[in-house]
């Protein structure tokens, strides 16, 4: 039970934690991992890494002096080492209505809330703050990134919280612009050196949205976990459905062509367009969906990834 009166399961917790440690990554260097912690900064000082060998400048510290190379070569040499920083992490997760949906295995709602425990505890086991944001309809709710179980376990409650509110017959009115309020927020606290990740099916995306994301990942690396249902791109070819966002109901003849073939390339022209930002955006645009097993994709997600971490 969490300090909002929501119950959060403990098994499934643990189980989501055990799930994150396998998550393996194509680049090995810790400058390189998309998940794991410990950015490799430009800025050079006496770090953890040593990077090269040059002539003494005026102004450099004289302690780092090679004085073993600077006799051997008559001249000074100084020591130049790469330092590690702490990279916090924001992890944003959407819990709107338009998240409530699902057409086998879970609601997109559940798939965003598994990967986002996912990422956290991935994130907390490389030795990294690791906060986030929920936001619903109505309510936005912030964990600040902390080095903690704690923190994580109550990122997990105010998630159980948002996801526990969804229903059909809400009467809260869509809300489209949130999703922008809230990358509002973030890039008002990533100012830079932050790992981003926002877990959302983007619905109700602008030119606001690409352009709050273009200034984020300017300064901070930012991953885009698009959560999908495969319903309306395997739309079945005979019968009707009734669809309905809690209010009022629309009837859809799946049975004529001219209908699956206006919702399935509306679409796959949302998708297209928002895979088109990995490429303008330089920042990964995965897709994740609601109705296979959300681990084993993560997984296989951020193998395939050709992205790499900018050095800073």
């Amino acid at each position: 039970m969490n300090d909002a009166g929501v119950y959060v399961s403990t098994d499934e917790l643990v189980a989501l934690e055990a799930r994150a440690r396998d998550l393996s990554f194509v680049q090995k260097a810790h400058s390189h991992q998309q998940l794991a912690g410990r950015m490799q900064s430009a800025m050079r000082g006496r770090g953890l890494i040593f990077e090269e060998l040059r002539d003494y400048l005026p102004g450099d510290d004289i302690r780092s002096i090679d004085w073993r190379v600077t006799a051997r070569t008559t001249r000074p040499v100084v020591r130049v080492y790469s330092e590690e920083k702490e990279r916090p992490a924001l992890i944003i997760v959407d819990q709107r209505i338009n998240m409530f949906f699902g057409s086998r295995r879970s609601m997109k709602s559940v798939t965003a809330a598994e990967a986002a425990m996912l990422c956290a505890w991935r994130i907390l086991g490389s030795g990294d703050r690791v906060g986030g944001f929920v936001f619903g309809e109505s309510r936005t709710s912030e964990v600040k990134p902390h080095r903690s179980r704690n923190a994580v376990i109550a990122f997990a409650g105010k998630i159980a919280r948002q996801n526990a509110s969804l229903r059909a017959d809400t009467k809260s009115e869509p809300a489209p612009q949130a999703l922008d309020t809230v990358l509002s927020a973030v890039a008002n606290i990533a100012h830079h050196d932050h790992l981003v990740v926002v877990v959302s099916d983007f619905d109700g995306h602008t030119a606001t949205t690409r352009d709050i994301l273009l200034r984020l990942s300017s300064r901070n690396d930012v991953i885009c976990l698009l959560v999908y249902d495969p319903f309306l791109l395997e739309l079945p070819t005979s019968g009707d459905i009734v669809v309905s966002g809690g209010g009022p109901q629309a009837e859809l003849a799946l049975r004529t062509a001219s209908v699956r073939s206006s919702i399935d390339a509306f679409a796959r022209n949302r998708g297209r367009e928002l895979r088109a930002w990995q490429r303008q955006l330089g920042l990964p645009m995965l897709p994740i969906s609601a109705a296979e097993e959300t681990a084993p994709q993560l997984r296989r997600l951020l193998e395939q990834s050709a992205w790499r971490q900018r050095r800073r």
